[in-house]
């Protein structure tokens, strides 16, 4: 794209995808600087004229999470002392989503927090992909663009051809997001009654659906810690499942996941690049990565050329 006001930057959290973003626009990531002082605090510069310029801004909140978020919002704020003309916020995974509602006494909904703080640093609009929970959209005062990767992990098992398939939903949550898969795959769907004891601790209590002699595919948003996708994949065996698959947008993979998954009878997972692997999740013979840099880049140029971005939200 042959435009001088559109531009492009990233900060440290996902580089390879940011790259991969301009690839398909045939240019280059924009000039900056990003460093630490000696006390660990974050060093910002832009490197180039953006005065008038349309800026995206490419920075999954990954680990270490409150770095990553904080290289944003200074990275933003930069931008809206040079002038820039509009500041989108493309935030392929964004942190902080799993607390988007008072359900206990005395907790923080930090889902809100975060859009606050995004439109205080001075985001103009954000660009997000797979949120947790969809309503956190509600929680800005400025346009927001939630993509899905359904498409993408879809494509991928239909050209799997897995037979005798049935989907499921690892929990009532994310029911809508499995069904969608069911119906593009023409499969059946099943869903897991999941109780939640304590945080990153799930007990799966009931499954609704029949599986026995069936391959299955679990549909989940984020892997994490992994606990709920082992645990649902040892009750779909128990049940008669012949083999177990899984999706997800978002590999986190931390604390045990790693080791967990190599260990558990899943035969594949297919996750996204939004976030990068970890060292450990690299070295994961069962997990492979699809890109979502082409799905982010038609978003952007839906934003820039003020066009219908309404065929990606699907």
């Amino acid at each position: 794209m042959n435009d001088e006001r559109f531009k492009i930057f990233s900060g440290t959290a996902n580089l390879p995808l940011a790259e991969n973003i301009c690839q398909n626009f045939g240019m280059p990531l924009g000039k900056s600087a990003l460093g630490k002082f000696s006390d660990g605090e974050i060093y910002f510069q832009i490197l180039e004229n953006v005065r008038g310029a349309d800026v995206f801004v490419v920075q999954p909140c990954t680990y270490p999470v409150d770095y990553h978020l904080m290289e944003l919002l200074l990275m933003i704020d930069a931008f809206k002392r040079a002038s820039a003309w509009r500041i989108t916020a493309v935030i392929p995974y964004y942190c902080y989503a799993r607390q988007d509602r008072k359900d206990k006494p005395r907790v923080p909904i930090s889902a809100k927090l975060v859009a606050d703080l995004l439109e205080t640093a001075g985001a103009s609009r954000a660009l997000t992909l797979d949120l947790h929970a969809p309503q956190i959209q509600g929680y800005f005062n400025v346009p927001v663009d939630h993509l899905y990767a359904s498409p993408v992990l879809v494509e991928h098992f239909r050209q799997q051809k897995l037979e005798n398939l049935t989907v499921v939903s690892p929990d009532a949550g994310g029911v809508e997001r499995a069904r969608f898969f069911a119906k593009k795959l023409d499969a059946p769907l099943a869903i897991v009654d999941k109780r939640r004891v304590d945080v990153d601790v799930s007990e799966v209590m009931h499954l609704i659906g029949d599986v026995r002699g069936r391959t299955t595919l679990i549909v989940d948003d984020i892997i994490d810690t992994a606990g709920t996708l082992v645990k649902t994949a040892e009750a779909l065996k128990k049940e008669g499942a012949t083999k177990v698959y899984a999706a997800c947008t978002h590999a986190v993979l931390s604390g045990p996941a790693v080791e967990r998954i190599a260990k558990s009878e899943i035969t594949e997972i297919v996750a996204t690049d939004s976030v990068p692997l970890t060292k450990n999740g690299s070295e994961l013979k069962k997990i492979r990565i699809l890109s979502v840099a082409n799905l982010l880049a038609r978003g952007i140029r839906s934003i820039h050329e003020e066009t219908s971005i309404s065929e990606l939200f699907m």
